[in-house]
């Protein structure tokens, strides 16, 4: 059968020009460089692919897909003077230059030489110098090495309450399907956990899309049902998405392809996150988990190409321990999946999977997901299931066993921060997170949808709730400088004022963006905090030393107990990962067996 890529010539489209998306918040920087109008230059314009979705990453394409051949296709219309650049981490060379009529047909062709050892950490891109009016039609890199394999991909969309989103979402996928090359190889469902696609602004299924009914039990349910419903549709490999990620349609199709000429049938592809808030700015080239959650490359400048470069390179080579991709965009072959998704409801359920499992996570440049901050997002109830899944991590993973010492220190460093920061019901909320994690596994299956627990977590939040920023706010105080050395030290000797009389009266009065929550330098010396939102709502937060003792000698408690019982729980927590992880759990979970096939599967039939 003809692989969908292959040209013409016989060759393989490996990589394709990706243009920027007018439906997304990318400047035009992550694609390219230029003094011109996009692919459209005047003479003198000059264009470069060296931005972060453009470059070849060549030495990522030799490590795990064995290339050992390319060649470089320009086709357009216009005399150009056309560079065909390698970068290095001690330079750039030129690997050829010269002058070029362009051929909206043939097309101009340049095979690169020279692959091997001395180009295994080297990306490729073109820079076009243009001498008449010049137009780019396409910049394509090929191979004639065959592909491994030809991925039946099921992409995945869990959604809960946002019709609007996913109905855009499905939109661009159609309109993508339709002129792809990969359609037949590529197809979408949406696990619809909030029964959305009943209304009329909902999605609807066929051409391309399933939609499947599902009990709520978060994310994680959600994407269980996805695989659950995917393996059995016979899909090779399966992406996940979340409902408010947006993403360049290209993106699939570099996943695919990567995924098509990986010689480890077990690669898996992660896809990196910026803030559409910071939309030059990634958020994390991937992440890893040893005691916490820490994101590679977070505030890389990817509008810079040496930044963008090194993000590259990052990915090359052998990954580093405890490697994990999110959920709001990444890829797998469903042939070595032996657990589907813990039960958390959310959090922690992409970094259990991806663990657990053998895979080779790739990160390949231009498979980015554009979504809210995570910073944004910050509540008790946030609070608490980062937690539970941190502690549940390392008591159910042989390989994140680091003794007692890390597993106390979670919770003393996610109460900590939150002392600091005067949050006091969120600390609640994290004392509520270790009782449950005291209480066994069984607690969290026997509350896969959090209806006993989200209850009583809202019921905490008093504080910390949004208001309407109708009345005047409290105007800033600052007695103490947090960029003093010598006034940050006393705070940090006295738990930021916790430990000085009558702290809550001369204490600074500060006010932050929802999106600066995280920023704990400035909330030393803070007495009150009021927290902005972006959508004209507040709330303030002030100093308590009640607050603060009631839910320290708690913690204590609670750490005395997790030290005391941790050998059991580690028992525990390991047995019951494998029933929880089955495929009969899902399904009485999810009440697969006692649903009707109407409402299991409200959909058409996937359309070729």
């Amino acid at each position: 059968m003809p692989h969908p890529l292959q040209a013409q010539d016989g060759l393989h489209t490996v990589q394709r020009l990706i243009r920027p998306d007018p439906a997304l918040p990318a400047p035009p920087r992550l694609f390219m460089q230029t003094d011109g109008d996009g692919f459209v230059l005047e003479p003198g314009g000059f264009l470069g692919t060296n931005g972060y979705s453009n470059y070849f990453a060549l030495g990522d394409w030799q490590d795990r897909c064995g290339l050992d051949d390319l060649t470089v296709v320009l086709r357009g219309s216009g005399r150009v003077e056309v560079a065909v650049v390698l970068s290095q981490p001690a330079g750039a060379v030129r690997l050829w230059a010269g002058t070029v009529d362009l051929d909206a047909d043939a097309g101009w062709r340049h095979r690169i030489d020279g692959i091997g050892p001395a180009t295994r950490r080297g990306l490729l891109h073109v820079e076009i110098r243009a001498l008449t009016a010049v137009r780019i039609d396409a910049i394509d890199w090929r191979t004639a090495r065959a592909p491994q394999r030809q991925p039946d991909l099921v992409a995945s969309i869990t959604t809960f309450g946002r019709p609007e989103a996913v109905q855009r979402s499905v939109a661009r996928f159609r309109d993508y399907l339709a002129a792809s090359p990969l359609r037949g190889h590529v197809r979408l469902q949406v696990v619809d956990n909030g029964h959305d696609s009943a209304r009329p602004s909902g999605v609807g299924a066929g051409r391309g899309v399933t939609v499947i009914a599902n009990r709520n039990l978060g994310g994680a349910g959600g994407f269980a049902r996805g695989l659950i419903e995917a393996r059995a549709a016979g899909a090779s490999h399966v992406l996940f998405m979340d409902d408010d990620a947006a993403i360049h349609m290209d993106s699939i199709e570099r996943t695919w392809t990567f995924l098509a000429w990986a010689t480890n049938p077990d690669t898996a592809v992660a896809g990196a996150m910026i803030d559409a808030g910071k939309p030059g700015i990634l958020w994390e080239n991937g992440a890893t988990f040893d005691g916490g959650c820490h994101p590679i490359d977070n505030g890389a400048d990817l509008r810079d190409p040496d930044e963008a470069a090194e993000a590259i390179r990052g990915g090359f080579g052998a990954n580093p321990p405890h490697l994990y991709g999110g959920w709001w965009f990444f890829a797998f072959p469903v042939r070595p999946v032996r657990h589907l998704p813990y039960p958390f409801f959310v959090r922690g359920d992409d970094v259990s999977f991806s663990l657990v499992h053998d895979f080779d996570i790739a990160r390949p440049p231009g498979v980015v997901s554009f979504q809210d901050g995570f910073t944004g997002k910050e509540s008790p109830l946030v609070w608490y299931l980062d937690l539970r899944s941190h502690l549940a991590h390392h008591l159910s993973l042989p390989n994140l066993d680091s003794g007692a010492r890390t597993l106390l220190r979670l919770p003393v460093w996610f109460f900590a921060r939150n002392l600091i920061r005067l949050h006091y019901e969120t600390l609640a909320a994290i004392n509520l997170a270790v009782e449950d994690v005291i209480d066994g596994p069984m607690r969290m299956a026997e509350d896969a949808d959090m209806a006993r627990r989200r209850p009583q977590l809202a019921a905490l939040r008093h504080a910390e709730a949004w208001k309407p920023s109708t009345d005047p706010l409290p105007q800033d105080r600052i007695a103490l400088n947090p960029d003093n050395p010598a006034a940050r030290w006393l705070m940090k000797l006295t738990a930021n004022g916790h430990l000085l009389p009558f702290f809550g009266r001369f204490g600074n009065r500060i006010t932050l963006d929802a999106a600066d929550r995280g920023a704990v330098r400035r909330m030393w010396g803070a007495a009150r905090i009021t927290v902005l939102s972006g959508d004209g709502q507040h709330y303030t937060v002030a100093h308590s030393k009640a607050a603060a003792w009631r839910q320290g000698r708690r913690m204590a408690r609670n750490l005395w107990r997790l030290y005391r019982r941790r050998a059991d729980l580690v028992a525990q927590w390991r047995a019951a990962y494998d029933p929880l992880t089955s495929q009969a759990y899902w399904d009485r979970a999810l009440d697969r067996e006692g649903m009707q096939p109407e409402d299991m599967r409200r959909s058409t039939r996937i359309a070729d």
